[in-house]
């Protein structure tokens, strides 16, 4: 576990650890802490104890494992989430402060980082590296919030850049790929294309869910008479931005729609030209399958009155030949063969 302690307003950035941050907590009059959790090892809350074996004793004075807001000095009771893998998104309201859980983009994938605000400190979790953490801290040297509750807007305005970014590239990416199917088609684009949609239906899920948690308890806020002006100018601008990054989102899905629509209406084209050539050949080989058949037949009349060989060129190729240009002539005033040519 990597413990990174931010001192403000002086934006003072320093690695330490559990205890000392907790010290800073209770000491500090603004602090931010972001704690870096391993991938591999996923902070549990405190396990129950279990009834000893049969023929055993439970073993006495042995420390239970603490949970990550223990160790912080934190309301264990009702942070019990806080550090736990596979929490949802979250956003909830207590007497003390706020409590949310705020999906993030992280290299086409969503991470979730755990955060917890009140009037003194904003403290953050998350599992491996995040970038997040360190455009924050380089932000803050330039914005220099007031109050913790700033730098929360602040840490979820760039949360909502991430999803922004990821949906601007892919949808840009889809548009690229729907160029090169009028060019040439083949399999791969087809496979980019599903990971793009899927990977917009995950952006979608993702965040949408976290903008009606965060919805409900901004606008509870903002209704009562306490919360200052400022704040409510914050919660504002990020319900915008929310919005017009679902927005985003909800276009790369479209697009993707729009992609898959395209290529299987060129892939329909090509297969109607396929049949259009096919439909040419039969017309033109069934008239002289049909002749072929016909004097192939051994009946009277041809085997008495189509003896000498200046009747059989005229019936037997003479005709078939008739039949050839005739069926050509045909093909040739229709549509089918001039949509053939403009294909080509």
């Amino acid at each position: 576990m990597i413990v990174t302690v931010v001192s403000m307003p002086e934006v003072i950035v320093t690695r330490t650890d559990a205890a000392e941050a907790r010290t800073r907590l209770d000491r500090d009059p603004f602090v931010l802490v972001d704690i870096e959790l391993p991938e591999e090892t996923p902070t549990e809350a405190p396990e129950q104890p279990q009834p000893p074996a049969h023929g055993q004793a439970q073993r006495q004075g042995e420390p239970e494992a603490e949970s990550l807001a223990e160790q912080l000095g934190l309301d264990a009771e009702s942070l019990d989430w806080f550090g736990r893998a596979g929490e949802p998104a979250r956003a909830e309201y207590r007497k003390e402060g706020t409590g949310l859980v705020i999906p993030v983009v992280h290299e086409e994938q969503i991470i979730h980082i755990h955060a917890v605000v009140t009037e003194r400190f904003l403290v953050t979790a998350h599992r491996g590296q995040a970038d997040l953490a360190r455009t924050i801290t380089d932000a803050l040297q330039h914005e220099r919030p007031p109050d913790p509750v700033a730098v929360l807007f602040l840490l979820l305005g760039e949360a909502l850049g991430t999803f922004r970014q990821a949906a601007v590239q892919a949808l840009l990416e889809t548009e690229e790929l729907e160029d090169e199917m009028f060019e040439q088609r083949n399999p791969a684009q087809v496979f980019r294309l599903a990971q793009l949609r899927r990977h917009s239906a995950l952006l979608h899920h993702s965040l949408r869910p976290f903008l009606e948690v965060t919805d409900q308890i901004l606008t509870r806020r903002m209704t009562s008479p306490n919360f200052p002006e400022e704040r409510q100018r914050y919660a504002r601008e990020f319900q915008t931005s929310g919005r017009l990054v679902l927005a985003d989102i909800e276009s790369l899905q479209e697009a993707t729609r729009r992609a898959f629509a395209s290529y299987s209406s060129l892939v329909a084209d090509e297969q109607n030209g396929v049949i259009n050539r096919l439909t040419i050949v039969s017309v033109v080989f069934l008239p002289l399958s049909f002749l072929t058949g016909f004097f192939g037949m051994n009946f009277t009349f041809l085997t008495d009155r189509l003896e000498s060989r200046d009747e059989f060129w005229l019936l037997a190729v003479g005709l078939q030949v008739l039949v050839l240009f005739v069926s050509l002539y045909m093909l040739h005033r229709t549509r089918i063969w001039r949509r053939l040519r403009e294909n080509d």
